[in-house]
């Protein structure tokens, strides 16, 4: 027990930041998402899943993962892109609708919501 707290205490000494890097998004947005549940294939060629956790972003790399979370219920979810879009101004993801399902969006249609890159 004295050893694992004693090799805590120094990974929290010689590391102090290297949580804080690790978990912290290194690029957040915040606008309006949309959802889609029909298509054959992805841009990135796989065929497309409606009840899957995949979203559509115009310039993130493809398996980038983000979270995304709806601001007025504050529920997330973990996407991973694999398609581009969406293609109406003023949206900045296309969540597919399993991930709109997830975070309380499939009602309305469309949310405001704050994507962030993981790491």
């Amino acid at each position: 027990m004295k050893r694992i707290l004693a090799a805590l205490l120094f990974c929290a000494f010689a590391y102090p930041f290297s949580a804080a890097v690790i978990s912290a998004p290194s690029h957040a947005q915040v606008g309006m998402a949309s959802y889609y549940k029909s298509g054959r294939l992805t841009a990135n060629g796989e065929r497309f899943n409606p009840n899957g956790y995949t979203a559509a972003h115009r310039s993130l790399k493809f398996g980038t993962k983000v979270r995304v979370t709806n601001l007025r219920n504050g529920r997330s979810v973990i996407v991973r892109i694999n398609d581009r879009g969406p293609f109406i101004r003023g949206r900045i993801i296309d969540l597919a609708y399993g991930a709109a399902r997830a975070v309380g969006m499939h009602g309305s249609g469309v949310a405001k919501v704050r994507v962030a890159v993981l790491n």
